[in-house]
């Protein structure tokens, strides 16, 4: 396992030499004249010029502190897991996490939805939705209460297929996509003004190409929408193929644009856009290996680049999933086997993945990586050992650190943080 070689910081010493600064107790000696200079200025003021300056009246009041800066206020933490297996949760996990610290506090269950393993956001911020990954798939939206009010699942609806393990809001708020990767087909549904959701509108079954080396059929790992909202991609890991579809906002039907394929075998699961738009970068779960790819919002079309390596040596390890900062100057990789984050550099606009190293998950399996919307914090969801860490990220040097002892929740698989 690599380490992070830049994890020891330099943190001061009070009291003692500061080479930096070069004398005792940080006065530089630029510093030392400025104060000496100053002193001088204050002590050679003209009688006249002193007569105008404003003088505090004796007994005056002392001026009010400064007032104390309020902390952050929790902010919600949704946990998917597995209901069906043994040691499994029992419905959606909810918990809240501290901004600041990453602390994360349990805060109970929601009941009634089976095997929510993957979880997303409506763009307002006010439903949530869950996969029931199941052989008779389905998803679940949920009403998100607010203070002091109780969550209320507003029902599920079947995707017509096996095994959803991704699902994703369009950025209009009207459609639910989402991938069934059993059965290998990509399903629409509508989302009504409540946040509810509707009959689906469409489904498509991957078909083509032939299944990859290993492979027995297609298996659709994620549905996702484009930046510039025009299209609409399916990673499909058993056909090693991705997919670009043009989803009519009227009517919630797919037409297929383009496809891109990678190499045999690769097993594409997981693709993460840069914020420029222009580029995406793809994780590969079979070959354990990352790629750029470039995209054109104009066709559609996807052009998956060479393969690079994620950093995890020789032994078995699956890649998950890439998340990128809001900044785009890095993206984070979970890898599953090794238990670590890989650390890229992303140079030349989105063009360029430049690896920096690996960091211990302090976890087993993270099978999801989530980064809170102030972007100060990464959220790992760790499947075989029921737990979620949670790292502080340095958004200047893009270095990770664990905040502290991870948080346990049962067959953890999703951490998704509002």
């Amino acid at each position: 396992m690599t380490a992070e070689a830049t994890e020891t910081g330099g943190a001061g010493v009070s009291g003692g030499t500061d080479p930096a600064r070069g004398v005792r107790g940080g006065w530089s000696r630029r510093r030392f004249v400025g104060a000496a200079a100053g002193t001088a200025a204050t002590a050679s003021v003209p009688a006249r010029a002193m007569a105008s300056v404003p003088v505090e009246p004796a007994g005056a009041p002392e001026p009010p502190a400064p007032a104390t800066p309020r902390p952050p206020a929790p902010r919600p933490l949704f946990l998917g897991t597995y209901t069906s297996v043994e040691g499994g949760g029992t419905g959606l996990g909810l918990a809240t996490y501290d901004p600041a610290s990453g602390r994360v506090t349990g805060a109970g269950t929601l009941t009634g939805v089976g095997d929510p393993s993957y979880l997303a956001a409506h763009p307002d911020g006010r439903t949530l939705y869950a996969v029931n990954e199941r052989l008779d798939g389905g998803v679940t939206a949920i009403r998100l209460g607010g203070e002091g009010e109780q969550h209320q699942v507003l029902g599920t609806r079947g995707t017509g297929g096996a095994g959803p393990c991704h699902l994703s809001a369009h950025p209009s708020g009207r459609w639910l996509l989402s991938a069934n990767y059993g059965s290998g087909s990509v399903a629409v549904h509508p989302i009504d003004a409540s946040g509810a959701l509707g009959e689906r509108t469409d489904l498509v079954t991957h078909s083509g190409p032939a299944p990859g080396p290993g492979q027995q059929g297609p298996h659709a790992h994620q549905f996702l929408t484009s930046p510039d909202g025009g299209h609409v991609l399916a990673v499909d890991l058993g056909t090693d193929t991705v997919y670009t579809y043009r989803l009519d906002i009227a009517r919630g039907t797919l037409t297929e644009v383009a496809r891109a394929r990678t190499r045999p075998g690769a097993g594409p699961r997981h693709l993460t856009f840069h914020p420029g738009g222009r580029y995406a970068y793809l994780a590969d779960e079979v070959d354990n290996t990352v790629a750029v790819c470039a995209y054109s919002p104009a066709t559609g079309r996807l052009d998956i680049g060479e393969p690079q390596s994620t950093g995890t040596g020789t032994g078995t390890s699956y890649p998950a999933q890439f998340v990128v900062t809001a900044d785009g100057r890095y993206a984070y990789l979970a890898n599953r086997g090794h238990n670590s984050l890989t650390r890229y550099a992303v140079e030349a606009g989105g063009a360029r993945l430049r690896f920096l190293g690996t960091v211990p998950v302090a976890g087993d399996f993270p099978r999801h990586i989530a980064l809170a919307p102030g972007g100060n914090l990464l959220f790992a969801a760790n499947q075989r050992s029921s737990t979620v860490s949670v790292f502080r990220v340095d958004r200047a040097s893009g270095e990770l650190r664990l905040t502290g002892e991870p948080f346990a929740s049962p067959v953890v698989v999703c951490a998704l943080p509002l």
